[in-house]
């Protein structure tokens, strides 16, 4: 397991980095491989007014699988231990589901008779541009492994290639706590 703690716009000293990957490292034991790399991003937002003001980010990278975790508190210590108590709840869930899944249990359930879902018509921004650039790597799963990847990550939407149809896929998190799979159109 390889641990590596960075400060955005700050210096990190030695106990906090010493404090975070101690706790860190408690947290992802839970999955105790060596292949696992955990990336810790600390750094202190610049609102006066905001309370919580230093923010603690864990992004853990398993095989495939991306962890990632983020909490803020009044004191960056606090907003370490808030991160590892999360980061260790996301691993556990996760591990959890791997047993299911060994086991012949599985979570997650597809609603009969849904096939299709009309989209919203698009509204024209004026004035909207492209703020971010993302890269990603859309790995052949099933829709489950993506629903699993999408609640690891903390995200609404997830998008990735459909193992037995090779086409790119989005699954995203409905109002209602259900799930919602857009698929091309072949």
């Amino acid at each position: 397991m390889q641990i590596n703690v960075t400060g955005r716009r700050m210096p990190v000293t030695d106990s906090i980095r010493a404090y975070a990957e101690e706790k860190v490292a408690k947290a992802a034991r839970i999955h105790d491989r060596d292949e696992m790399v955990i990336d810790v991003v600390l750094h202190v937002e610049k609102n006066p007014a905001n309370k919580n003001r230093d923010v603690a980010e864990v992004t853990a990278h398993m095989k495939g699988v991306v962890v990632r975790a983020e909490e803020a508190a009044p004191d960056m210590y606090a907003a370490i231990d808030l991160v590892s108590e999360k980061l260790e709840r996301q691993m556990r869930k996760y591990k959890t589901r791997l047993v299911d899944r060994r086991n012949g249990k599985t979570a997650v359930k597809t609603a009969p008779g849904v096939e299709e879902i009309a989209a919203p018509p698009m509204v024209e921004q004026e004035e909207g541009r492209i703020v971010r650039k993302k890269l990603i790597d859309a790995k052949p799963m099933s829709e489950e492994e993506a629903i699993l990847q999408l609640e690891l990550l903390g995200h609404d939407f997830f998008v990735f290639t459909h193992a037995d149809e090779g086409t790119l896929n989005v699954v995203y998190r409905r109002q209602n706590g259900d799930y919602g799979l857009i698929q091309p159109q072949v």
